[in-house]
């Protein structure tokens, strides 16, 4: 019986990992694309720091990405269309997920 216990502990441990780098990997991203965004809006140091957190924040509006899109897409108008940045989001997730793994 230890033995399945130890399995379920190892389980239950892994899931909590590994949400917990997806959280963290989405927050990430979610910073470098306001970073991005910032400097096509033409903000840059401080100002585009704060525009990178205000991204972040608006993540946990709901669940899922469409509150970023929604902020992002809704700040830059023009400045980008839907493909150019879901795809930039996803490109960013990939970047962020790398980033995290060498600090590891």
């Amino acid at each position: 019986m230890a033995s399945f216990d130890d399995r379920e502990n190892a389980f239950e441990n892994k899931f909590a990992h590994d949400a917990e780098m997806q959280f963290k990997a989405e927050a990430r991203r979610n910073k470098l694309l306001g970073l991005w965004a910032a400097d096509l809006l033409g903000k840059t140091g401080d100002e585009a720091d704060a525009y990178a957190k205000e991204v972040i924040k608006s993540d946990f509006e709901e669940a899922g990405d469409e509150d970023v899109y929604r902020k992002v897409s809704g700040d830059l108008g023009a400045k980008a269309d839907e493909a150019t940045l879901r795809a930039k989001m996803a490109e960013l997730m990939v970047e962020a997920k790398a980033q995290l793994m060498t600090e590891l």
